[in-house]
């Protein structure tokens, strides 16, 4: 790598900076979120931003002017300087940058790094080395999340596999030995775990689709109030008081087109949280309300009676694995809901209901297919 004799001041380094391109809009490097670091075509740093100097602790003054390696001391996971090992000045012409790669500022500590190789001519030699930096924090959020995940996946198979396993292997081995009606409550029970097996492997399913984008919503005209119905209905079928749930709709409901199957999925989570976690009787209204930019939308709220949420934990109950309590389930339900009703163009919300419970409220816009407006 060439080295100059002279070193210019911060100024004469930024103004360097600016002589590697027309300032078109008027950017500032210190304005970029990402830390950036340019180097001339001696090797030298002629641009040491503010993020740079926040990711690599390296004050700008001891950065500018200095050789690139010796501004920017970089690593490889094995140990190996990443100047020398990349050679980016004398390495072969036609190379156009390095990806994205995990390297070790001095003491250990971890930052992402790119370059780009900026030339005059597609084989000349450099005339800019561009670095961005970026710090790690947010792979380690995600890395982190996806442990959880998996940690969490695991503990709510096992249970439900151990049983399937257990009651399977004990008829097989003895199915002489059991009356009918003891097989039949075994294979209830091995039915019931199964069911448990797959809603988690939907719930996984509905979180890659959400998190990637791609969670389809096919409309269909909805009847919200028989749907509501349905769900009472299957509550009271599983032994609940008909009293414990009180129904409010109004009228002149607009027609809903939604996705009718990922509609149930939103109810029946409300009215499963409700029943479990709350107490008293579950209030279920539906109105028309005004969804986003004014258009006309549906309204339904859930609310119960129990002790409803506490207000610091209000922010992250629509996060990957809140629990409201310890009475099971993965964490994972209203972060769905939350996911299903945004693709719809919706919102929800919750709060504290009238009867001092838990209160759930999601509007959907109509939805109408644009043919029959």
């Amino acid at each position: 790598m060439a080295v100059g004799t002279s070193r210019p001041t911060e100024t004469q380094g930024a103004l360097l900076f600016h002589s590697c391109g027309p300032d078109v809009f008027g950017i500032d490097p210190d304005d970029l979120p990402d830390g950036l670091v340019v180097a001339d075509e001696t090797g030298r740093v002629i641009c040491f931003n503010d993020a740079a100097v926040r990711i690599t602790a390296v004050s700008k003054a001891d950065a500018l002017g200095l050789p690139l390696e010796r501004a920017l001391p970089l690593e490889d996971l094995k140990g190996r300087r990443w100047w020398t090992l990349t050679d980016p000045y004398g390495g072969l012409n036609t190379r156009v940058g390095q990806p994205e790669r995990n390297l070790l500022l001095p003491g250990g500590r971890e930052v992402l790094v790119s370059a780009r190789y900026v030339r005059e001519c597609p084989t000349g030699p450099i005339r800019r080395l561009v670095i961005s930096l970026r710090g790690t924090e947010a792979r380690r959020r995600t890395e982190r999340s996806h442990a959880e995940l998996i940690a969490t996946v695991a503990h709510e198979l096992r249970s439900p596999l151990t049983s399937v396993k257990g009651f399977t292997a004990t008829l097989l081995a003895k199915w002489e030995r059991f009356t009918d009606d003891q097989k039949r409550l075994m294979l209830e029970t091995v039915d019931a775990d199964a069911n448990r097996v797959t809603r988690l492997i939907a719930e996984l399913l509905d979180i890659s689709r959400i998190d990637s984008g791609r969670l389809e919503v096919r409309r269909q005209p909805v009847d919200i109030s028989a749907a509501v119905g349905r769900h009472i209905q299957a509550h009271i079928a599983s032994g609940q008081s008909p009293d414990r749930f009180f129904v409010r709709i109004r009228r002149q409901l607009p027609d809903l087109w939604a996705d009718p199957d990922k509609i149930d999925q939103v109810l029946g989570n409300l009215l499963e949280n409700a029943v479990r976690h709350g107490e008293g009787t579950v209030t279920i209204e539906v109105a028309p309300a005004s969804a986003k930019n004014d258009e006309k939308g549906t309204a339904v709220t859930v609310s119960d009676e129990g002790p409803g949420i506490p207000e610091e934990s209000m922010g992250r109950v629509f996060t990957r694995f809140w629990r409201g309590s310890k009475r099971g389930g993965t964490g994972l339900g209203l972060y769905i809901v939350k996911g299903i009703v945004e693709a719809h163009g919706g919102t929800i919300t919750v709060g504290r209901g009238p009867g001092g419970g838990a209160e759930f409220r999601f509007i959907l816009p109509v939805g109408t297919p644009a043919h029959l407006k």
